[in-house]
């Protein structure tokens, strides 16, 4: 397995946001984790990659424990988190964005293959190498958030939010990316409130609603599921 969570518990201050969560992502796989804003969706994306401190419960990742490492330690291991918002450096290039995703890696020659292909994911960021990223679109901005992560070739790609502000037009885009990274050995734990999207390319999901898990399955499942069509689709 290639992550596994189990009875995560994680509080701010007192209050808790995660209660006894438990989700896996095999290998390869990609897994969606649906809800509502304030759910605890992205709390699970930060306490997996070190960002915030667990109160209790564990996580494995290529069954290792990983509970308790810091954010560097978890991505030279192949775990690379997307966060929402982006998090990019506005004032440095578009190339140093990019560059700044395998800061962990020695393979030169490696980097560049990678970087290669990430312009095959996303054509328009090669030709705004020399630009600076905060001048760039919402949805080019997203695309090199993704890159990004992509340069730490990870074997798990975490994306919290990749549609959040971005026109329906660029969400549809990112569904052909996000499958042919899937289809190249990566899994991809894909945190998002836009269902529709998080249906469309996952394998297996999690309903989760006030920081516990309500339901899990096969995908199929959630698409016919009367509890996904009366919380999160409108009835």
């Amino acid at each position: 397995m290639l992550l596994r969570v189990q009875d995560l518990t994680v509080h701010y201050g007192k209050a808790m946001a995660l209660d006894r969560v438990s989700l896996e992502v095999a290998d390869g796989a990609v897994v969606s984790i649906i809800g509502a804003n304030g759910a605890g969706k992205s709390t699970i994306l930060k306490a997996v990659s070190g960002l915030t401190p667990v109160t209790s419960g564990t996580i494995s990742f290529r069954d290792r424990s990983i509970a308790g490492l810091k954010t560097p330690a978890t991505v030279k291991l192949g775990l690379a988190h997307v966060p929402e918002g982006r998090k990019l450096f506005p004032f440095l290039t578009v190339e140093n964005n990019i560059r700044l995703g395998a800061s962990t890696r020695k393979d030169r020659n490696g980097i560049k293959k990678d970087m290669e292909e990430v312009f095959n994911y996303f054509p328009v960021l090669e030709t705004r190498c020399a630009q600076k990223a905060g001048t760039l679109s919402g949805g080019e901005q997203q695309m090199l958030a993704i890159a990004r992560g992509l340069m730490a070739k990870p074997k798990l790609l975490m994306l919290d939010e990749p549609s959040l502000g971005l026109a329906p037009l660029i969400v549809a885009s990112l569904v052909p990316v996000i499958k042919t990274i899937h289809q190249r050995g990566v899994g991809v734990l894909l945190v998002e409130q836009n269902i529709p999207l998080a249906l469309q390319v996952a394998d297996t999901g999690y309903a989760l609603r006030v920081g516990r898990i309500v339901l899990k399955g096969p995908i199929n499942e959630f698409k016919t599921s009367q509890v996904v069509k009366e919380a999160y689709l409108g009835g």
